[in-house]
C-alpha cells in the first residue's frame, strides 16, 4: 500500500514539469527561429531581465550569440531532451546539431516572466558525439 502511495506522490511531483515543457520548448524554438532569420530583435524579446540588463540591445545580444553561439544561429537540427530542476531553477537540455554535422548540447535555464517563460541563461555542455 505505501510504495503504490509514493508512486502516486512521484507522479504528482513530476506533473508541473510536464506541463511545463511545452511552453518551455516553444519559447526556445521560438528564438532559435529568430536568430535564424537574423531578428536579434524579436530574439531578445525571448531573454530574461537580466539579459537585458547585462546586453541592453538587441544588437549587442545578437553579436554575443553569433560570436558565443554559432551553432544557434544556423542550426542543421535542434532536438529537445530532457527538462531538469537543478538547485530550484529549471534548466531544458537541447541538442543542436550545426551545419557541419557537429552536434552540441546546451542547457537552456528558464524563468517564468509575466507573459510565460523566458531564457534566462544558456551553458554549452559537453557532447560525446562527434562531426562527420
Amino acid at each position: 500500500m505505501r510504495l503504490g502511495l509514493y508512486i502516486v506522490m512521484g507522479v504528482l511531483a513530476a506533473l508541473p514539469s510536464f506541463a511545463q515543457e511545452q511552453p518551455i520548448q516553444s519559447t526556445i524554438t521560438a528564438q532559435i527561429d529568430a536568430f535564424k532569420v537574423k531578428d536579434y530583435e524579436r530574439a531578445f524579446t525571448y531573454a530574461s531581465p537580466t539579459i537585458h540588463q547585462i546586453f541592453q540591445t538587441p544588437e549587442n545580444f545578437g553579436g554575443m550569440v553569433a560570436t558565443g553561439y554559432p551553432m544557434v544561429v544556423n542550426p542543421a537540427q535542434v532536438e529537445m531532451m530532457d527538462l531538469r530542476m537543478v538547485g530550484g531553477a529549471l534548466w531544458q537540455r537541447v541538442r543542436v546539431t550545426d551545419q557541419k554535422g557537429q552536434s552540441y548540447l546546451l542547457d537552456y535555464q528558464m524563468i517564468e516572466g509575466p507573459d510565460g517563460w523566458l531564457i534566462n541563461a544558456v551553458q554549452l555542455q559537453k557532447s560525446n558525439d562527434v562531426g562527420a
